[in-house]
């Protein structure tokens, strides 16, 4: 699906309720279109998306072009009015940990007469009920079982911290292709470098709707394969809700023989 319309209004909202940011990188995949006012970061190599090579390259770029603390925005995601407040503290505040705030998703916009407007959003919040959601301000540390929950649709680090990770872990690893996989490897990675994990109230980001399927049948092969990847470099089954479902459905065995 093209995220043009979304990735612009993500731009918006950077704009209007990050007016500190100096610097917002785009990883544009394969949708080839300029953005005013952003650094645009080309994926590398051919075949299917590779997300993790993506949010590398984006952070990357940032970090050269100065910046001091990188926030994670998924393209359909909008920054919502006190989301840079938030980050901000809580990174200056815990500058080695990895900071996570609510995500909450938008109602399609048939159900709400059009595309939600920025100044509406607040009042739309409703964070996704299986992650945390402390009181704004307060900053939780992640217990060691919910680092998998981790999501990279909004999250925080300063850029030491990110430097650090990439010298040492390589970041989010780019043998991940496709649909599936990466975040929860990346939040594996963290747990066995023993960084921090905080959950940050108050840093509310709002994804923008489109449509899904679930499972998702469109990335079976993708996540098969993601899947056993993962199995490799760490021993356990990601995703297994899906699994079994595709299981159900006839269109893998599962569990492997």
């Amino acid at each position: 699906m093209n995220r043009r319309d979304h990735l612009l209004r993500q731009l918006d909202g950077v704009r209007r309720w990050l007016p500190g940011a100096v610097h917002h990188t785009v990883q544009i995949g394969r949708t080839g279109f300029p953005v005013e006012g952003s650094a645009v970061v080309d994926r590398t190599g051919p075949g299917e998306v590779n997300l993790s090579a993506a949010r590398n390259a984006g952070a990357d770029a940032a970090v050269r072009a100065g910046a001091k603390r990188l926030i994670f925005l998924d393209a359909d995601c909008i920054p919502g009015p006190d989301l840079g407040r938030f980050y901000d503290l809580a990174v200056r505040e815990h500058p080695g940990a990895v900071v996570c705030g609510p995500v909450t998703y938008l109602p399609e916009p048939a159900a709400h007469a059009g595309p939600v407007e920025l100044s509406e959003l607040a009042g739309l919040t409703a964070p996704h009920p299986a992650r945390p959601d402390p009181p704004a301000g307060e900053f939780r540390p992640a217990t060691a079982d919910e680092y998998e929950l981790f999501w990279s649709l909004s999250f925080a680090v300063s850029a030491d911290l990110w430097a650090g990770l990439r010298r040492n872990t390589g970041g989010f690893c780019e043998q991940y292709t496709g649909y599936g996989g990466e975040d929860t490897d990346f939040a594996m990675l963290l747990r066995k470098e023993c960084i921090p994990m905080l959950w940050a109230g108050g840093a509310h980001a709002y994804h923008q709707w489109h449509p899904v399927s679930s499972p998702p049948v469109e990335h079976v092969a993708a996540v098969l394969r993601n899947a056993a990847l993962f199995h490799q470099r760490w021993g356990w089954w990601p995703m297994r809700g899906w699994l079994e479902a595709f299981a159900e459905q006839g269109l893998i065995r599962w569990p492997p023989q």
